[in-house]
């Protein structure tokens, strides 16, 4: 690839003496402007590898070009020579400060001339060539960073499905609970690299349960006080399991598990938090994980209506719920009612389908200790 230059000068003269000059070894390819502000739109849409600019123009001087040409997205590297006749002190001292590489005599002779530019197109050459490396190595770096974070974000989804197939035969829940969770993550007006998070931790909510006994677990009856005693256990135990992970989305998930029982009155297990000390993604995914298990059929009770589900939640905002979650959960309400309504029994969703933030069919709900015979969650 020849090197591209940039050649700025007012006396139409000079700029054809450069471009022979420069053009001679069949190495680059001049591109020519007598106006310097031309020059810089040019620049701002093409790049080049080398730029030669006379210090004394009309409508702006060699200084200020080179001082707005470095301010250009990606030109900070590109060698710049000023082309001048005045070689003090001073003006080499205010182009060097604007960003100029080098300085050529006016002197269309000249065998420094020569040496200079020849100089200066190599090193032009070479510092693309570095770039060009630089732009390949970043996205290398980039392309295998994406596919570490699918593959850490498909084990996430996963394993959460794993525990929900313990006590479910489709792992539905955690699917529906995910994207009730980003609903209300972006109504919150949460970041949207945390909204992302908590949408792909929200399923471990639940990964605590791989602990629990299947005699309790699978009850098919109402648990009795010391059962419920137990699989409370779960909450801790996902905790435990999840937490001082090297990954974030995990240790995100270590909040979700220890904290998606907790009640905004504090009144929650397994530590009493109130309020504001509950991780807001477990305040969030508290409200998805409820609705769901309200509104979905266990083994020993029917799906509660969907709009008797919304009284509920609304009912227990600011006792149960963080209000706020519940409000940005409602506002969004054509869009829960979608979810849910989704069909009830789908095969084992791909990776795609999994990672997709779409609003496809989710799933059949697990059975929860927070939904007893009566569907109104009192534990």
């Amino acid at each position: 690839m020849l090197t591209q230059a940039l050649l700025v000068d007012d006396s139409r003269s000079v700029l054809n003496f450069l471009k022979r000059h420069i053009e001679a070894e069949g190495l680059v390819e001049a591109t020519t402007f007598l106006d310097p502000v031309e020059a810089l739109a040019c620049a701002q849409e093409r790049a080049f590898d080398l730029v030669l600019v006379d210090y004394e123009m009309p409508h702006m001087d060699g200084i200020s070009f080179i001082r707005t040409f470095r301010r250009l997205p990606g030109r900070a590297d590109i060698p710049i020579a000023m082309i001048t006749s005045r070689q003090t002190d001073d003006v080499k001292m205010e182009a060097l400060q604007a960003g100029a590489t080098d300085f050529l005599p006016k002197q269309p002779q000249s065998v420094e001339m020569t040496v200079r530019l020849r100089n200066l197109v190599q090193l032009g050459a070479a510092v693309r060539k570095l770039n060009d490396r630089a732009a390949h190595l970043a996205s290398e770096v980039a392309v295998a960073t994406r596919k570490l974070g699918e593959r850490e974000e498909e084990i996430i989804l996963r394993l959460a499905l794993a525990v929900e197939y313990r006590d479910n035969d489709t792992g539905e829940h955690t699917l529906r609970v995910a994207r009730y969770s980003r609903i209300i993550a972006e109504q919150l007006g949460l970041p949207a690299r945390l909204c992302r998070d908590i949408y792909l931790a929200a399923p471990l909510h639940d990964v605590g349960k791989v602990a629990i006994p299947d005699k309790i677990l699978l009850k098919p009856g109402r648990l009795t006080e010391a059962e419920m005693a137990v699989i409370r256990t779960h909450a801790t135990i996902g905790e435990r399991i999840l937490a001082d992970s090297s990954c974030e989305l995990i240790r995100l998930g270590a909040q979700i598990a220890a904290g998606h029982h907790e009640r905004w009155d504090g009144a929650g297990y397994p530590s009493g938090l109130k309020a504001d000390e509950i991780p807001i993604a477990a305040r969030v995914v508290a409200v998805a994980d409820v609705f769901d298990a309200l509104t979905t059929r266990r083994p020993y009770k029917e799906p509660m209506p969907l709009e008797v589900a919304r009284g509920y939640l609304v009912e227990n905002a600011g006792r149960q719920f963080d209000p706020a979650c519940v409000t940005a959960f409602l506002s969004r309400w054509d869009e829960v009612v979608e979810i849910a309504g989704a069909p009830r029994t789908i095969p084992l969703p791909s990776a795609e389908a999994l990672l997709a933030p779409s609003q496809e069919s989710a799933a059949e709900s697990s059975s929860d200790e927070d939904t007893p015979t009566e569907a109104v969650p009192t534990a």
